[in-house]
């Protein structure tokens, strides 16, 4: 059993992350501005009032954890469109000397396909919509994964194609090689099972995985 830090746990991919987590048996922090509205409840759950962007928040919800997940988000609305992005990279560029601070290696952090190097693989049907809708937070993302791969910690970045709500099918491609990445859809939690069956595993160090369940 591990201690599990969540931030972003309030919705998306963090709220199943924190449930599918505490049905792996793991102790889970599940912190969010609001946390106390997440509607789980177990003995091996706290829910953790905090800001990402708060270095004092995040430094006592570093206390006494074995792996972070940051799984930030922010809401689809016209102030993504038209205004700078900067949530991701500040909060990593808060969250990254913390954990070296404390001494906790493990980081596993959501991103998204089209971030970073994932970018060149976009196809050129998709590449218009995508910097008419996505560029100003992926850029930002791109340097959130940038602060990562900088740091001496024991990282993964998780890449998920287009997301849905449905359930789990715990069937879905892990295409950790470059030559292989791809924009596909797949659901939050099937998301959300990848990333924790790596919260005990060393298998996708230092990778950053693009995760499909069916290409587009």
């Amino acid at each position: 059993m591990m201690h599990v830090l969540v931030i972003g746990a309030s919705k998306g991919i963090g709220r199943e992350v924190v449930r599918q987590a505490l049905d792996a048996g793991h102790r889970v922090r599940a912190m969010a501005r609001s946390a106390e509205s997440l509607q789980l409840s177990s003995d091996n759950l706290e829910k953790f009032a905090g800001d990402a962007l708060n270095p004092d928040d995040i430094r006592s919800a570093l206390k006494g954890v074995d792996v972070v997940v940051q799984a930030l988000g922010i809401p689809l609305n016209l102030a993504m469109f038209t205004k700078p992005v900067t949530l991701f990279s500040e909060a990593t560029r808060i969250l990254v000397p913390e954990l070296e601070a404390a001494g906790i290696r493990r980081l596993i952090s959501v991103t998204g396909y089209g971030a970073g190097d994932s970018r060149d693989s976009i196809n050129c049907l998709q590449r218009v919509p995508f910097n008419l809708l996505l560029a100003n937070a992926y850029n930002d993302k791109s340097i959130q994964e940038e602060g990562i791969g900088k740091s001496g910690l024991d990282w993964t970045i998780v890449r998920p194609g287009v997301l849905t709500g449905q359930g789990k099918s715990g069937s879905y491609k892990v295409l950790a090689e470059e030559a292989d990445w791809r924009n596909g859809v797949i659901s939050r939690a099937d998301v959300a099972d990848f990333i924790v069956s790596q919260i005990d595993s060393a298998a996708m160090i230092g990778k950053k995985p693009v995760l499909i369940r069916f290409p587009l």
